[in-house]
Formats: structure tokens, sequence, C-alpha cells
């Protein structure tokens, strides 16, 4: 069956339920439609599948795999080959482990030694940053897996980050911040993107208009699936309409609410929905990339010939 089909025999409380996690580390399934969970796993630097109970912080044990170099180790290469390689070989742990979206590579550019992430990035250098991060997409996806460059978009600090407002002028964003990710769009088509804590220029990055809609899919012609960072939806509604598409984790930050504190947020979203405070077209449109992200080569769903995303 076709996802289209599918898409059509959904409700409209259906359809929102889809663009919010299932659990931590899962989408929601609708079993009755044919639509089995998703699962998705930290994997900067080698796949975080945690054995048993999920928890973001990574406490409870996890599955073992390989502890690979980290980004900023095997960027001292300068060798896109080498990251490929170590990208194929997580995609194949992933798929070993029937993880389908990898979350990773990281690619923000180092501004500060203080960042408690720089080991997860490649360079403060974004021509070396986006050409490695091309790299290990590109591995990573030989597999069937989905992998998922984060965090977009001028997220370079730890402290504050969900509240850290990053002012930055256009030429700037588009010279510094942003060209590593366009490399990694334009020269290794990524299934998902994540976005990030931060907010850009006084609006949060997951439902910033600007980034998302006008440079993302206008500019660059991404044409995959936006999800937040774990806990990083502030307005599940507006994130949706500016291309966010899927917010992470059991409607985002594990409590049932979104970062503004309304609970069910994908229930909130729904009751927007029927009242005409969302484009129905634009939601069905967010339900169909999430089932053409359920083509997930030997670790999900067939149901096209379509490609992956969440």
């Amino acid at each position: 069956m076709k996802y289209q089909d599918i898409i059509a025999k959904l409700s409209l409380e259906q359809k929102c339920a889809l663009l919010s996690g299932g659990t931590v580390f899962t989408t929601r399934a609708l079993p009755g439609k044919g639509i089995p969970a998703i699962t998705l796993s930290d994997g900067p630097n080698g796949v975080r599948k945690q054995a048993g109970a999920a928890d973001h912080l990574g406490l409870n044990p996890s599955v073992p795999a390989t502890c690979f170099p980290t980004s900023a180790t095997v960027a001292n290469s300068w060798d896109p080959a080498l990251g490929e390689a170590v990208g194929a070989a997580m995609g194949e742990e992933a798929a070993a482990q029937g993880v389908s979206v990898l979350l990773g590579p990281g690619l923000n550019i180092k501004r500060s030694p203080l960042c408690g992430r720089n080991f997860e990035y490649f360079s403060e250098d974004p021509y070396l940053s986006g050409k490695m991060a091309a790299a290990y997409v590109r591995g990573i996806q030989k597999n069937g897996i989905a992998a998922c460059p984060k965090h977009f978009a001028v997220n370079s600090q730890e402290l504050r980050r969900m509240a850290s407002d990053s002012i930055v002028d256009e030429r700037t964003l588009r010279e510094i911040y942003l060209t590593g990710f366009e490399m990694v769009v334009k020269e290794a088509q990524p299934k998902t993107i994540m976005s990030a804590y931060n907010l850009v220029n006084g609006t949060y990055a997951n439902e910033n208009a600007h980034l998302l809609m006008e440079i993302l899919r206008r500019d660059w012609g991404f044409d995959g699936a936006v999800v937040t960072d774990w806990g990083g939806s502030n307005d599940h509604a507006l994130g949706v309409k500016n291309a966010l598409k899927r917010k992470a984790a059991a409607d985002g930050r594990f409590d049932g609410s979104d970062r503004s504190g309304n609970q069910s947020a994908h229930r909130e979203f729904n009751r927007l929905a029927g009242s005409g405070g969302v484009n129905l077209n634009g939601l069905t449109r967010c339900a169909c990339e999430k089932l053409i992200a359920g083509s997930l080569k030997g670790t999900a769903f067939q149901i096209d010939s379509g490609f992956v995303a969440v």
C-alpha cells in the first residue's frame, strides 16, 4: 500500500500524533494502520541504544557498541574517506541493533574551548566541518539508515543552551555557521536534520521560518524531515508550520508537555488543526513525510519505494 493511501485513512488526531514521539527514542506506532514505531539513537561517535527503559541522559545501560574516535579527532585527519568509513561502520551497527535513525553527526562551529560538546563537533572551520559531515552522512546512509546532522543552527555553547539567543548578521550566519550544513545537505542529502535548542536572532531555532523554510528548504532544496532536539519543542504548532515536521520523544519534554508547558502537545496541536489554526494540507504533507520516513531498509517497514526520513 502506498503511503498516500495510508494517510487518506488516518483521522486528524492520528495525523497529529505522528508528528511527536511515542517514547524517549521511538516514534509513535499506529498498529491498526500498519505503521510501526521507528527507533532513533544517539550516534555522534557510536550507536547508543539503551537496553530496557530509555532516558534522554543515557543513565541506563546501553547495548554494547563500538566507541569510535570523536568527530574532533577524525577531523584532524582532514580525510573525508576516513570519515565515510567511520560513518559506514556506525550505520552497520545501527542496522544490526534495529536503529533506523542515527542522531549525528554534529557539526556546530567551535567558538569557545568552554563548550562542553566540542568533542562532538568537527572544527572551527566551516569548510572542514561540512566536508567531514557530508562524508559521515554518506557512510551512514549506505546501510539504509537515516543520518541526522545537528544542531541546526548557531548552537555553539552548552551554558543555558535552551535559553541562549545567538545574535548574528546574515553574512556571518551564512558564511560561518551555515556553510557546513549547506554542504552536507547538497553533497550528502541527509534524510533528517535536527534543530537546535537555542534562539537565533530572537526566535527559537525549532520554529524559525528564516532558517527552516527560507534557507533550509527554499535556498538549499532540503526535502527530508526536521526533528527537534530532545525537549527542544517550544511551540509545536508553530514548529510544524515552519517546517519542523516532528517533535522528538513523547511530546517533547518527557512529561507530556512542550517547553511552554502545554500538556499533551499533540492533542493541543490536534485542537488547533481542528479549529483551523493549522493548515490541514500542510499537516497531511507532514504526516506523509513521516510515513515516507518509515521505508527504512531492513530496520523498519516498507511502504513504497520512497526514501528515508523520520
